[in-house]
């Protein structure tokens, strides 16, 4: 457990290499979660890492899987807090165990999102997107657009109040997610600019102070995103130099990989190849 502050606290779970692999303890990759995603979704994944050298650490945001200890209606975070407390108590604890490595942050979805608001993020060497891009409604894929409408005009600001927090996984909606998270989430996507359109100029200057190298990865069968989306965000990050590569189920031989599929049991085979070349140094 880590202590964002005295009544936030945070589930981190490591995974080392075992003995015998070709361990680099100078190569630590942090995975943070896409939105109402727990920890647990990443685990296989981690593990892969892990047998290919790498210290990770995985971790659920606060109000999220392992790091919720209450009623979610009791739960009052905002995506904000996540990048403010929850986000800097994880690096700094990673930061002090391993002091001369090289941190990774491989975000995924909102992971990458809320990057350029952490405080402490000059402590991570290099940021790895994964179908990470803003969620403005209207430049949502043509599936998600009508439905996205209906979730920010009609069931949010209606089922939040009654419930005391976004019910998603019963609904087979994003996921449970604490009411003002939910709720800035919202201001969020209605916005052309996303959350530096709603948090203000200050915001905006926080992500223009990002120098770290960025590398995004998205996908052309992405069901949430377009392209429009995964640019719009990274374009934030004005100072940071930065690879976008755009990848395709045809070129790993699947039908499918999707917004959520990448990180999935079904594309474990895929891993070598579509991440093998950005995780070494250089790279």
């Amino acid at each position: 457990m880590v202590a964002a502050t005295p009544d936030r606290q945070l589930t981190l779970t490591r995974f080392s290499p075992e003995n015998g692999s070709a361990a680099d303890p100078n190569e630590v990759i942090i995975m943070a979660p896409a939105m109402a995603v727990p920890q647990t979704y990443y685990y296989r994944f981690c593990s892969w890492l892990a047998s290919q050298g790498f210290e990770v650490y995985s971790f659920d945001y606060f109000g999220i899987g392992a790091s919720r200890e209450q009623p979610l209606r009791q739960v009052k975070t905002t995506l904000t807090d996540w990048a403010y407390h929850d986000c800097p108590a994880v690096i700094d604890y990673v930061y002090r165990q391993h002091p001369q490595a090289r941190l990774t942050w491989l975000a995924h979805s909102v992971g990458g999102q809320i990057f350029g608001l952490i405080p402490n993020n000059h402590h991570i060497d290099r940021m790895i997107t994964v179908a990470s891009g803003t969620g403005f409604w209207r430049d949502n894929t043509r599936q998600l657009k009508p439905r996205a409408w209906v979730l920010w005009h009609l069931i949010v600001p209606w089922l939040v109040p009654l419930c005391g927090y976004f019910p998603g996984g019963r609904l087979g909606i994003v996921g449970d997610v604490p009411g003002p998270a939910m709720q800035q989430w919202r201001r969020w996507c209605l916005h052309p600019d996303y959350l530096v359109g709603v948090e203000g100029e200050a915001a905006r200057a926080k992500f223009a102070t990002v120098s770290t190298p960025i590398t995004s990865l998205s996908f052309s069968d992405d069901e949430l995103l377009t392209q429009r989306n995964i640019h719009h965000l990274h374009d934030f990050y004005t100072n940071a130099p930065q690879q976008r590569v755009l990848l395709t189920p045809d070129d790993f031989g699947l039908s499918r990989i999707g917004h959520f599929g990448v990180f999935s049991r079904g594309c474990a085979g895929i891993w070598p190849k579509l991440f093998g070349p950005y995780l070494r140094p250089g790279n």
